[in-house]
């Protein structure tokens, strides 16, 4: 809430005492208290957390709800919008560098950890380990014991590269979108958002079956020693971040339907649009190293 003048827009905005950062914290805390006690064999604990997420998203709609109304009532002004570009820029920054902590790690164990343990140190210790990327079986990376089952590895065709193909053209339409909005053409940013949306759900289903395929007929998990765990903790955040964004799409493309955003006026799509463009590249260094190399 602001305590502006209803209808000028104010160079600074200054809102009022909130409730909603103490409620989400709330949310939280019941969120990982369940989930903690919950992987510790409390059967109560997995009702708790459910309720924190439930907790915690009708906190942020009211929250989202309260912030989408100051921007309608011409509460932001310059200052404010400059702050929300420089909060998704350092956001985005982040997540580069989570992502880059996972890629890191799969360069690691390709380049460093796997050739050390097939070292001559080692050899006395584990006289049959092969140090070959990926591990494929019993006896080579990761697993000297015989305790990692054998698997196939996931190849780029033809899920991965459907994906790809669906990401990248998802990362057009939304481009569309954007100079049409931006040329005031509403019902043809509509349109293009709405396929935008429709190609990351679609994503999101085919890598669902991508992982269906990869634990029954390939025997794929995330056990399966070094390979698995970088293979399913890469994809599956990246998945987890496809999602997000498609969500953020939906939103912003029910708000366009509703006349919000303007030609000139527009930053809560181009955040979401800078948002999707990150899961694009981030996927096409995913495609590159997981699948290919």
């Amino acid at each position: 809430m602001s305590t502006t003048t209803p209808g000028t827009t104010p160079h600074y905005f200054v809102p009022q005492p909130s409730r909603h950062p103490f409620m989400a914290s709330v949310g939280l805390l019941a969120i990982i208290f369940g989930a903690g006690q919950w992987i510790n064999g409390a059967g109560w604990a997995m009702y708790v957390m459910l309720f924190g997420f439930l907790w915690l998203f009708t906190v942020l709609f009211q929250w989202f709800s309260e912030a989408i109304g100051e921007s309608q009532s011409n509460q932001y002004g310059h200052k404010v919008d400059m702050s929300f570009r420089w909060s998704m820029s350092w956001f985005i920054f982040s997540e580069v560098m989570f992502f880059g902590a996972f890629f890191t790690a799969l360069w690691w164990m390709r380049s460093h950890s796997v050739p050390a343990l097939g070292g001559l140190e080692n050899s006395l210790i584990w006289p049959d380990f092969k140090a070959a990327w990926p591990s494929i079986a019993p006896g080579t990376t990761a697993s000297p014991a015989n305790i990692i089952e054998p698997f196939q590895t996931m190849t780029p065709f033809w899920l991965p590269t459907i994906n790809t193909a669906l990401l990248l053209s998802s990362g057009v339409t939304i481009t569309i979108a954007h100079h049409a909005l931006r040329e005031n053409k509403r019902g043809r940013t509509i349109a293009f958002m709405w396929v935008t949306v429709l190609l990351g759900l679609t994503f999101v289903c085919v890598q669902g079956y991508e992982y269906f395929h990869a634990y029954h007929e390939l025997n794929l998990k995330l056990t399966s020693g070094a390979y698995g765990s970088t293979f399913y903790m890469l994809t599956g955040f990246h998945g987890f971040h496809v999602l997000v964004g498609m969500l953020m799409l939906f939103f912003i493309t029910l708000r366009l339907m509703k006349g919000h955003f303007t030609a000139d006026n527009h930053f809560g799509f181009e955040g979401a649009a800078w948002y999707w463009h990150f899961v694009d590249v981030v996927w096409l260094g995913l495609y590159t190293l997981v699948y290919w190399l």
